[in-house]
């Protein structure tokens, strides 16, 4: 079969692609040599996907179902594979089998799960409940030969291109400052160091076989609670912004995870901030300015 790249992974690749980069033009063959070397079934491309690899469904020779994931190295698919590792399946989705080849070309093969039910799917206050839970239980001290990203050093690189984004965007910068700010009092006290999913939200928890909800697609960074679930607080920042009580929703919103899974209130709000502002001040970056004003307004009710 030809491995086309989805067209969602075309274009957000497009914003972050260094000079030269040919990983998108090299993708089928490495698709193709890893499905060849493990002989496997390619069943299809997984549409629309995501935004940072090639989702392939997939048969291994004895017939059990899989996924192949293949990632550029700015997608840090080795971070990935070392968490779903250390994780071995409690909360998120099993790596199957790994080999030096792989690590060279960013190919993970993972268990099957249901690709097109994510919690997402539930209800909003269930899809909360369901997606907290699972967090929780991937909140697990990191191991002892430390490979990952920590959040000082994940932020330090973001909080440079927020100080450039504020300088090109005068009209940001009071946000820019908040965040800032409110990252420094954060770091100088961290609670707790915990393996972190990174880049949580309803719609990397998928539906399983072996357990309800798994979550997928981590980009793991070490630090502490908040700073994950800061992600999570502005799941449907469409759904908020279109409603005059988003502001007072989203304070709720805040109150009840905090309290769910024993996280301060106030370092959940400030990470919350941080994340948003930093995420419009890319969005704004890369031209995409719908989703800037939509984050940059949440980030004002922080």
């Amino acid at each position: 079969m030809a491995f086309e790249p989805p067209q969602r992974l075309v274009r957000a690749l497009g914003e972050t692609a260094p000079a030269g980069d040919d990983w998108l033009a090299r993708l089928p063959g490495t698709a193709l040599r890893a499905v060849a070397r493990r002989e496997l079934t390619a069943e299809r491309v997984q549409v629309p996907g995501g935004r940072s690899s090639l989702v392939v469904l997939v048969r291994r020779a004895d017939g059990t179902p899989a996924v192949l994931k293949l990632a550029p190295a700015r997608a840090r698919p080795e971070s990935e594979r070392a968490a779903l590792a250390h994780w071995a399946g409690l909360g998120a989705v099993q790596l199957l089998e790994a080999d030096a080849e792989d690590a060279a070309e960013g190919v993970l093969l993972l268990e099957r799960l249901h690709p097109d039910v994510s919690v997402r799917s539930l209800p909003e206050a269930k899809a909360l409940l369901e997606a907290a839970g699972t967090l929780r239980r991937l909140w697990v001290e990191p191991p002892g030969d430390q490979v990952f990203e920590t959040v000082a050093e994940r932020t330090g690189r973001q909080a440079e291109a927020m100080r450039a984004g504020a300088l090109a965007e005068p009209e940001a910068a009071p946000l820019v400052d908040a965040a800032l700010a409110a990252r420094e009092e954060l770091l100088a006290a961290p609670p707790e160091q915990r393996l972190l999913h990174g880049t949580f939200r309803q719609s990397k928890v998928l539906g399983a076989e072996r357990m309800p909800w798994l979550a997928v697609g981590p980009d793991p960074v070490v630090g502490e609670c908040a700073f994950d679930l800061a992600r999570l607080v502005r799941d449907r920042v469409e759904d908020l912004i279109a409603t005059p009580s988003g502001a007072a929703t989203t304070r709720r919103r805040i109150k009840r995870l905090a309290e769910s899974l024993d996280v301060d209130l106030e370092r959940l709000r400030g990470w919350t901030l941080f994340r948003a502002v930093e995420s419009g001040v890319r969005a704004r970056r890369v031209g995409r300015p719908k989703d800037a004003e939509l984050l940059l307004e949440f980030a004002g009710w922080l």
